[in-house]
């Protein structure tokens, strides 16, 4: 695949040389699995659990995991074209040669790109069709594999659960199947007793108000894989670092994992539980060693709920110093109203203060308790207004519309909302914005809401339309709302059986990929796929019977259908339930402690199942951190903090400029299809990793003072590029390149520095050297060898090439200074920038053209100064 990178749009998508790869040697290797994500490179670099994946497995030494994403449509065109199948990043591997393809489903909008990669890989869509060959093990796991029963007939097995455990077993007992000459589905019957492994073809479906029917005797249930204490679990403090702008291009540092509050829309919350938590020495020790390794100048800590971590405040009050020491800013997603508290608000407001996210839900406190949201309005608006205090400007809110028993009085509540909040800004809140984000409820799987109906999609926009018009006298206040058509066919697939594997595959056919993406998502190839198979739409939005079986019935996520069916009745009538970490047991099913008697039996027998949390008690609002309880009994706790923030020592002036060097390096191999804006992202954050006195610029935004030379255009290789970086204090200059040396990722390697004066001005080249290197037939590159020739002999050679203000004359000839062959496939070329500049890809295709990009390889040697 990586010999097409010439004619890929976006190559670097496809290097998979980025600082953090793990590269063993093949030799020693016992197992290989592809980390398949079916979305685009930057969607995929965002996602942390491939990411923990990939450490899982590269811990161990005879396993490998390398990662492969869904390519766009013009890549697949041209892979299709030259018949190149699918591959890794890291070695080029075609799918089809690995041990394993492991698909992360995060959401079901992406079913029909895993059908579309798994035919770019040339591998057999049906597990069926796969039993008697020697392809990989084709399986999934994330949260959407708690409904997988669309996707049953594709799949050879699912990981319900926490996956970091389960992917190593299942690689060790396929690599001995395979010297062993086990078959196939004797394999799959072993890996059964693997705790959260799924195989579909191990049981039946009869249709429509059946239940799931096991054919294994003893597998008639499958439990979901649970990491008990995720203090010790795997996890990636030096991951790979994207090239290209991933959408969250920043270090995630994991604190908890599960969620208690009991949203009864929520999926997440109810699927995994118990909520677990790290103690604040281990993610101090973790965002110390990821800052230092990977070089990124955002650390985002995550969780269901982050504002819910029990010892927030202590955590921060010891990162936040000395974060903000290296121009590191920390972001907190997933905040509930009221879990900040006003010490955490001002010390994140004095480094950046751009917008923050809340999500009441709904717009009134009667559809709030329906819901069991636990938020008031006087806590919104109070918590709100601290925010505009402590200079926040923007908020958006987060609401949902649809949701069980809601009213046209809910959704008038949501607009009367908006406007409180708007209100709650004092007249110091000059650039006031209040956007409210609204999206459809959508039913799922395992929770309290998973036998309501979905409303349709002209419902949607009559509901949406009703809160527009209702905003619509009021400034400062902006309505954004999600695609109805997504989420009319998210909810066919969210409790969706067997009967839809046709139709995704049907609805592939048709073209229907990244329908997640708004400019992509095309309606009538599922709808017509629908019909064909004689099913609508409705029969699976529609409200279902709590006495009926479900199809997902035999997958357990903990969480009993007597507790889901009490939540249920609580929600209609309007009753709360408490968050069980602070209230009482409502016996939902999976914890073990205190006697109970967990549902994950198979984990319950080798270990205790309970939250894993409280190590700090908050006693008052703004009041100090005390632990009261630890992972290990005995165990000597660290002193509490005082309350007050400790003293910061002074902050060092990070403008300061006492040095300013030249560096020369070569950008060779695929490294050469790096573009500028991502060259300077990597050259960012290898000089964050090197630990050097960055000066940085001044302003709201600090960056490093870096500056290039001429941009070189991607594909062309170059041992003979530049760039100036100053510094606070004057570095001896071969420390300098061997310490920048030893962060650059591969093909990007510094060969020499020169001092410079501190403020000396940078100069562009007015000469450039190539080596023009040709491939083809002895015939063509005579040919254009001789078109060189005779542009030489050529008083001027006019051509058109694009600018920003449109076509523009150039004359080619004026800018080759010297161009002569050298041996018999190549070409010595001297380009005379002085007057004009035209990208040389260009210039040498307007030569010879017709030529294609697979046949003319330019390589910079060097150039040449004014005065030089």
């Amino acid at each position: 695949m990586k010999e097409l990178l010439p004619l890929l749009s976006r190559p670097s998508r496809y290097l998979g040389n980025e600082w953090g790869t793990v590269r063993k040697d093949p030799s020693t290797l016992q197992a290989r699995v592809a980390l398949a994500f079916p979305d685009m490179y930057e969607v995929g670099m965002s996602y942390l659990g491939q990411k923990i994946l990939a450490q899982a497995v590269n811990e161990r030494p005879r396993m490998q995991a390398e990662r492969v994403y869904a390519p766009c449509v013009d890549t697949a065109a041209i892979l299709r074209e030259h018949g190149a199948p699918l591959a890794t990043l890291e070695t080029d591997t075609p799918l089809a040669r690995m041990d394993a393809v492991a698909f992360s489903l995060t959401h079901e909008l992406c079913y029909t790109n895993v059908l579309y990669m798994l035919d770019l890989a040339q591998i057999p869509l049906h597990a069926e069709e796969r039993l008697g060959g020697d392809w990989p093990l084709i399986m999934a796991g994330g949260g959407a594999c708690f409904d997988p029963e669309p996707l049953a007939g594709f799949m050879d097995l699912m990981v319900l659960g926490d996956g970091e455990v389960a992917l190593p077993e299942i690689l060790e007992r396929a690599a001995a199947a395979r010297a062993a000459g086990t078959p196939r589905a004797e394999l799959l019957r072993q890996l059964t007793g693997i705790p959260g492994v799924y195989v579909p073809s191990l049981f039946a479906w009869d249709g429509p108000g059946k239940p799931v029917r096991p054919l294994l005797p003893g597998y008639a249930r499958v439990e979901k894989a649970l990491v008990p204490d995720i203090e010790n679990a795997p996890f990636p403090t030096s991951p790979a670092v994207p090239f290209g702008q991933a959408i969250h291009d920043r270090f995630t540092l994991e604190l908890a994992r599960g969620c208690t509050r009991g949203c009864r829309f929520c999926h997440a919350g109810m699927v995994y539980r118990p909520v677990r938590e790290k103690t604040p020495e281990r993610l101090e020790a973790q965002l110390v060693e990821a800052v230092s390794a990977t070089g990124f100048e955002e650390v985002s800590m995550l969780s269901l709920s982050t504002g819910d971590y029990s010892a927030l405040e202590t955590l921060f009050d010891t990162t936040f110093s000395r974060c903000a020491a290296e121009q590191v800013t920390i972001s907190l997603p997933s905040l509930r109203v009221g879990s900040l508290s006003e010490r955490i608000m001002g010390r994140m407001a004095s480094i950046r203060r751009t917008g923050v996210t809340l999500a009441p839900e709904a717009g009134s406190q009667r559809l709030r308790d329906v819901i069991n949201k636990g938020v008031s309005e006087e806590a919104l608006v109070a918590h709100v207004r601290t925010l505009f205090e402590h200079g926040w400007q923007q908020v958006k809110l987060y609401f949902m519309i649809g949701l069980p028993t809601e009213t046209d009085e809910d959704l008038d509540a949501i607009a009367d909302l908006c406007v409180k909040v708007r209100d709650a800004a004092g007249r110091h809140v000059k650039r006031l914005q209040v956007t409210a984000a609204v999206s459809p409820f959508v039913p799922k799987t395992h929770t309290p809401f998973q036998w309501e109906g979905q409303i349709g999609m002209d419902e949607i926009r009559r509901r949406v339309y009703r809160i527009k018009d209702a905003l619509r006298p009021y400034k400062r206040i902006t309505l954004k709302y999600h695609q109805p058509e997504m989420s009319y066919l998210e909810g066919v697939f969210s409790r969706g059986d067997r009967r839809l594997g046709p139709v995704i595959e049907s609805a592939y056919r048709k073209g229907a990929l990244f329908s997640s993406w708004r400019d992509h998502l095309k309606l009538e190839p599922y709808m017509e796929a629908l019909a064909e198979h004689g099913l609508t739409p409705e029969e699976y939005q529609a409200p279902r019977n709590p006495e009926a079986p479900l199809p997902w019935d035999h997958l357990d996520c903990g969480v009993s259908r007597e507790f889901l069916l009490t939540e249920r009745r609580r929600a209609l009538a309007g009753s709360i339930t408490e968050d069980c970490r602070y209230g009482a047991c409502r016996n939902c099913g999976v914890c073990s402690m205190d006697g109970r008697k967990s549902r994950l039996t198979a984990q319950a027998a080798k270990t205790e199942i309970r939250p894993r949390m409280v190590f700090f008690k908050r006693d008052q609002e703004d009041g100090p951190d005390v632990r009261v309880e630890g992972y290990e009994a005995g165990q000597e706790p660290p002193a509490a903090p005082t309350g007050e923030a400790p003293d910061a020592a002074p902050k060092p002036d990070l403008s300061e400029r006492q040095a300013q060097y030249r560096i020369w390096y070569e950008k060779l191999n695929e490294a050469a299809y790096l573009s500028q804006l991502e060259l300077q992202s990597i050259l960012e954050r290898a000089l964050r990793r090197t630990r050097f006195p960055l000066s940085f610029s001044a302003g709201f935004h600090p960056m490093p003072r870096i500056s290039f030379g001429r941009a070189l255009p991607v594909g062309v290789e170059s041992r003979s590029e530049w760039f100036t970086l100053t510094l606070r204090e004057n570095l001896a200059p071969q420390l300098v390149l061997s310490g920048l040396a030893a962060q650059m990722p591969h093909g990007l390697t510094p060969l020499r520095i020169e001092v410079m004066g501190v403020l000396e001005r940078t100069k562009q080249a007015v000469r450039e050297d190539f080596l023009v290197r040709y491939s083809g037939s002895a015939q063509d590159i005579a040919r254009w060898q001789g078109q060189w020739a005779e542009l030489m002999a050529r008083e001027s050679f006019v051509v058109e090439r694009k600018s920003k203000n449109g076509p523009k004359p150039t004359d080619v000839r004026a800018l080759v200074a010297e161009a002569r062959p050298e041996g018999p496939d190549a070409l010595r070329l001297t380009l005379d920038w002085a007057n004009d500049y035209m990208s040389p890809v260009n210039l040498v295709r307007a030569v010879n053209a017709p030529i294609t990009p697979l046949a003319a390889h330019l390589l910079k040697t060097g150039q040449e100064f004014a005065g030089g």
